[in-house]
């Protein structure tokens, strides 16, 4: 028996492990003190009260012979699919059909098991910052990788790639930076892989934090992006199901990939293929549960916990400006993206916040080489302690 060498390759530990890990570390050593996390982008308000009632009705049916439910269909329930097609999709004029919509556990599952439908000699272009599985997975496969520097210099808007490549992983509004593309610059893209005929791995996890009127809530609103585009979309940060786990890929029928031979493939089947193999569905109860994310009182209350997320977004940066360090982010995303101070590594900003005035934050290195020198900040806390870490930083700075 031997391994699959290319997991060497990668760190021993996940990012957000290594942050766990030494935030535990801390608390065993000062047990007396209060540690408050701007690090994880994990859900503190409660879920809507529209999706909850939805899960227990959902959960007393499965005490009913006549309404239990088992597996369920491979891409979901139809119920949930047309909610999303009309809500996401058809309402906002957007060309997507029901059978594109494939329902799965979330979008960090999706977007790293995409690259089991893909050929391994794939090259692979990945902008950089980026959320850690974008990468991990691509070295698990042996990918060839090339990283797109976004860093202020160029406006955090990637120059395309120095070689031919196959598939690019894009994530607009942006984890970690919080930066957005408008839909002119995303076009250039699209325009760039029709030319080329790559393939666009768009992560649009945090579209619903959307505010500027001319950044895309989808790639499918570009010309030609059905062509060359497959869009990832999580109920984690919409609708806080980081702990009850849905999301869903889109990847339209006019896409395809071609065999060595040369045959045209359609990747809307390969995926299809490999979830119906590899993954027995999405919890029943869980998508009921997601379907009232898209009720008149399920709309209304997921936009009043998104507004709390983005009040302490503003927050955070107004706070951290007028203590002198310059910000990115947190207008189209709960994440706002600072320079270190004083020259530190993200590792030493992270050990200074933690041993000093006991804030979590995440080291921008651990989201790729050019994040060295940045951290993040999340917005998904209580009030309370969003207004007393910043305080707290704001004495240390």
């Amino acid at each position: 028996m031997k391994i699959n060498e290319h997991y060497t390759e990668i760190g021993n530990n996940y990012l957000f492990a290594e942050i766990a890990k030494r935030v535990r570390e801390y608390k065993a050593k000062e047990p007396g003190k209060q540690v408050i996390s701007l690090g994880i982008g994990d859900i503190t308000q409660p879920i809507a009260p529209a999706v909850i009632e939805a899960i227990h009705r959902a959960t007393d049916e499965m005490t009913d012979t006549s309404t239990l439910r088992g597996y369920s269909p491979d891409s979901g329930y139809d119920f949930l699919v047309q909610a999303i097609l009309k809500h996401e999709f058809t309402d906002r004029g957007i060309h997507v059909e029901a059978d594109e919509i494939i329902v799965s556990d979330g979008a960090k599952s999706d977007t790293g098991n995409i690259g089991d439908i893909l050929s391994p000699d794939n090259t692979v272009a990945i902008t950089d910052p980026a959320y850690p599985v974008y990468v991990d997975t691509s070295i698990m496969a042996g990918r060839r990788i090339e990283l797109l520097p976004c860093t202020p210099a160029n406006g955090f808007l990637p120059s395309f790639p120095k070689q031919k490549t196959d598939v690019i992983y894009l994530c607009y509004p942006n984890n970690p930076t919080g930066t957005a593309l408008t839909r002119g610059q995303l076009k250039t893209w699209v325009d760039y892989a029709i030319t080329n005929r790559s393939l666009i791995l768009f992560d649009a996890a945090y579209e619903a934090f959307i505010s500027q009127q001319d950044v895309p809530h989808s790639i499918f609103e570009i010309e030609g992006a059905r062509q060359v585009a497959i869009e990832f979309r999580s109920f984690s940060k919409t609708a806080g199901f980081t702990g009850l786990r849905c999301g869903y890929t889109v990847v339209p029928k006019d896409l395809t990939a071609e065999t060595s031979k040369g045959e045209k493939i359609s990747l809307n089947a390969l995926w299809k293929r490999r979830q119906s193999t590899k993954f027995n569905g999405t919890a029943y109860i869980i998508q009921r549960g997601a379907e009232a994310v898209y009720t008149p009182e399920g709309q209304r209350q997921t936009r009043e916990t998104i507004a709390y997320y983005m009040h302490n977004a503003g927050i955070i940066r107004d706070a951290l400006e007028s203590a002198g360090l310059i910000c990115y982010g947190g207008i189209n995303a709960p994440y706002i993206w600072c320079r270190t101070p004083d020259g530190l590594t993200s590792w030493q900003f992270f050990d200074l916040l933690l041993d000093r005035v006991q804030v979590v934050g995440t080291p921008g290195s651990g989201f790729g080489p050019s994040g060295e020198g940045f951290f993040r900040f999340t917005a998904f806390g209580k009030r309370e302690d969003t207004l007393e870490a910043v305080s707290r930083i704001k004495s240390l700075l």
